[in-house]
């Protein structure tokens, strides 16, 4: 099998969960950097990473990479690289997405445009024609210019790979459930400890924590743009990597995850996402505010993400919402707290120092992860409690 250059975009912030996926994969990871992970793999690898990835956005083929100051220099090195490797003659292809950082070139559309034209004319002379139909399959292909190095990529994921499938309905202000699995990777949270999340909204934190607890791989029941390239993926690869999913799928799991919700129309999409994502059963939400967050178990975890105040009518509320959550968990027994907020005053207000504080960019705003970790249980203590 033919060995690629992978490329594993992901939340500034995560690199490090990512980079732990990868190896556990069984790749061998050669570049870490702001917002992305290199790795080597062969087809499976494309395959495997697409289906078992939860913390990456998406996996991109390198196709090459070159320095350019200049249009002239995008044009020339955008036709020094071998599309015809990867695109066939009735491929369709363009530059679905371009980005520059500390560099000449900065325009997307300018970059966008001159590096189709350039790809217009290698294969051109590969091919021997003078205009290309593209009613074939699709070949997108990511630009990213970072202090004029020039990489190239091809997209085979479509879809960003957050979306899992099973999120139909969403709440205000959803995590993306990438983030929402890279976040409880960040903590020592396992399936045999309680998990709740006061502000559950759709239901994004329990359903992930269900689908971990389970061995469920994130994207076993979602499509990808790769799977048409058939002139460089055996379907048959596609196939094995889910039957692989399926058959690392554990059901019948011992769990105690629950999402709690102010709104009862919330409350009934989160039900609905988790029967979509087939870890109903695993999950129990419920109408309740955070006035009447308590659990009788000791040892438990809250991770959440409770609201920001992004609109300025909200913001009044956000100082006494700190402060019930702040009660809440004191009033727990042994417990954990994580949470994930753009509230610059959310350690004021609940009362507590973090003894960590991550920064993580949720899109484009940049949040912090706080975390107050609770004592471990021990021994037999642990298996009672369990």
């Amino acid at each position: 099998m033919k060995r690629y250059e992978l490329i594993a975009p992901c939340h500034f912030g995560v690199e490090a969960m990512l980079k732990r996926e990868i190896i556990d994969l069984g790749y061998d990871v050669t570049l870490v950097e702001d917002g992305r992970v290199t790795f080597i793999g062969d087809e499976e690898a494309i395959c495997r990473a697409n289906i078992f990835l939860r913390t990456a956005e998406r996996i991109l083929v390198k196709a090459g990479s070159f320095r350019a100051e200049t249009y002239e220099e995008l044009f020339q090195g955008t036709k020094s690289i071998s599309w015809e490797e990867f695109i066939p003659s009735d491929g369709r292809f363009w530059v679905t997405k371009a980005a520059s950082v500390k560099s000449k070139l900065f325009s997307p559309s300018d970059i966008q445009s001159v590096m189709k034209k350039a790809m217009v004319e290698r294969l051109k002379d590969v091919y021997h024609t003078s205009w290309f139909e593209e009613d074939g399959e699709s070949f997108p292909i990511r630009v990213f210019i970072l202090k004029d190095q020039v990489t190239a990529a091809f997209d085979t994921t479509g879809d960003s790979l957050h979306k899992r499938g099973y999120r139909k309905l969403v709440a205000k202000a959803p995590i993306a459930e990438n983030l929402a699995a890279s976040l409880l990777m960040l903590t020592p949270w396992k399936k045999d400890r309680i998990l709740l999340d006061p502000f559950c909204g759709s239901g994004t934190f329990p359903i992930e924590a269900a689908m971990m607890a389970a061995n469920m791989a994130p994207g076993m029941n979602r499509e990808f743009t790769a799977q048409n390239w058939r002139n460089l993926i055996p379907v048959r690869q596609w196939y094995d990597a889910v039957d692989e999913a399926r058959e690392m799928v554990e059901l019948d799991v011992d769990t105690d995850i629950q999402g709690y919700d102010i709104d009862e129309r919330v409350i009934e999409a989160a039900r609905e996402n988790a029967k979509l994502a087939g870890v109903e059963k695993m999950i129990h939400f419920q109408r309740k505010g955070i006035d009447q967050l308590s659990h009788g178990k000791k040892y438990g975890f809250i991770i959440t993400n409770p609201p920001y105040g992004e609109r300025m009518e909200e913001k009044k509320d956000l100082p006494a919402i700190y402060r019930m959550i702040g009660e809440r968990y004191k009033a727990l027994d042994s417990w954990s707290l994580y949470l994930i907020t753009a509230y610059e005053q959310a350690e004021n207000d609940l009362g507590l120092k973090a003894a960590k504080n991550r920064k993580i960019y949720n899109g484009m705003l940049k949040t912090y992860f706080y975390q107050f970790p609770g004592p471990k249980p021990s021994g037999r203590v642990r298996e009672k409690v369990m």
